[in-house]
């Protein structure tokens, strides 16, 4: 592999030294981009893009090309796991993911096979060893996979859902059944995850999509314990640098001190918390990633100018920030808006990293 050009933003997961705030955007391989467009029509749907991994590499560089990010991210989905358990993974247009089949009882359950990454999920594993020999060490590759909760609600749900009523009936009915679940995912995942660092993922990230649909407790008993479980089981160090691990729960301001005894290097933040007053709170147990509202994305150059030194100026001087937008970008973004975010940041940040 290739020698790191650019480690800014590992560097900064791990509260050292940076020169400027390092910077990348989720979903930021996606439909904002016309070529991301493109390319999506020449597979034919998104899940022959996820599987072509010579396309997969395509489009995770495409943003690359336009913008000076400090890290790319693998582009997959965060269902690819139950897919590979046999559930028939399928995109309904205007209405997102679907699965073929659900998981409603201890049956369906004990019948889901343990995926092997490396065979099941071979079209990841070799897109994530295309696109880090296509990166030649430019920055960074980012892997990443759903979180339990996410990933369960997804399977007895049969697809989105407002108010998840099948998986908290199953929660609060059987919860047995429910952690019977949460536990297979979770050896899924770390295997999975490990399969993506020895393919070459230099950092992991777990979307937690969901975790705060959960109350206080059931969000430390379903969701936190099986995040805990898998960065306990991850490969910690590969190529000779230590792979940090992101924790991104949607909704989870609320329990920061909780995710930050998780063993997880960093925590992402939605835009629904200020930065600074995170940071108090978790003090230097965690790096913090994040969190510009993507709605601010549709402002003017001095709009987004104004909310990137907000959020930098709310985090302050020293070490461990990764800027990011506190979710995915919007496929109805400008472009150019992205651009300047994404300059907004390096120029704006400077400052904060002299000593």
């Amino acid at each position: 592999m290739s020698e790191l050009k650019n480690d800014r933003f590992l560097r900064a997961l791990l509260r050292e030294p940076v020169d400027v705030t390092p910077v990348w955007m989720m979903r930021q391989a996606g439909r904002y981009l016309p070529e991301y467009r493109a390319t999506r029509q020449q597979a034919g749907d998104f899940m022959a893009l996820c599987k072509n991994p010579q396309l997969a590499c395509e489009v995770t560089l495409q943003p690359l090309e336009r913008y000076p990010l400090d890290a790319a991210i693998l582009f997959s989905d965060i269902l690819t796991v139950p897919d590979a358990m046999g559930l028939g993974l399928y995109f309904e247009t205007g209405e997102g993911p679907r699965f073929k089949k659900t998981v409603k009882t201890e049956a369906d359950v004990v019948a889901l096979p343990i995926p092997n990454a490396e065979k099941d999920l071979d079209y990841v594993i070799n897109a994530v060893k295309t696109i880090r020999g296509a990166l030649n060490g430019r920055v960074p590759l980012i892997g990443f996979s759903g979180s339990p909760w996410t990933l369960a609600t997804y399977m007895i749900e049969g697809g989105s859902s407002k108010d998840f009523r099948a998986a908290k009936n199953m929660m609060y009915q059987q919860p047995q059944v429910l952690h019977m679940l949460l536990d297979k995912l979770a050896v899924s995942i770390i295997d999975y995850l490990n399969a993506q660092i020895r393919a070459g993922a230099q950092a992991v990230q777990i979307f937690d999509s969901w975790g705060g649909a959960l109350s206080a407790a059931a969000c430390q008993e379903f969701s936190l314990a099986y995040m805990k479980k898998i960065i306990d089981g991850l490969i910690k160090e590969h190529d000779g640098r230590k792979v940090p691990v992101i924790l991104f729960t949607k909704g989870g301001g609320l329990w920061l001190e909780s995710m930050a005894t998780t063993g997880a290097d960093a925590l992402g933040l939605d835009w629904t918390i200020d930065i600074g007053a995170a940071r108090q709170r978790v003090g230097s147990k965690v790096a913090l990633q994040g969190n510009m509202d993507p709605s601010v994305l549709y402002g003017s150059p001095q709009r987004i100018r104004d909310e990137v030194a907000h959020i930098l100026a709310s985090f302050g001087h020293g070490e461990g920030h990764v800027m990011n937008l506190g979710h995915g970008i919007d496929q109805h973004t400008n472009p150019q808006h992205a651009g300047e975010f994404i300059r907004a940041v390096h120029e704006l940040s400077a400052p904060y990293h002299q000593s």
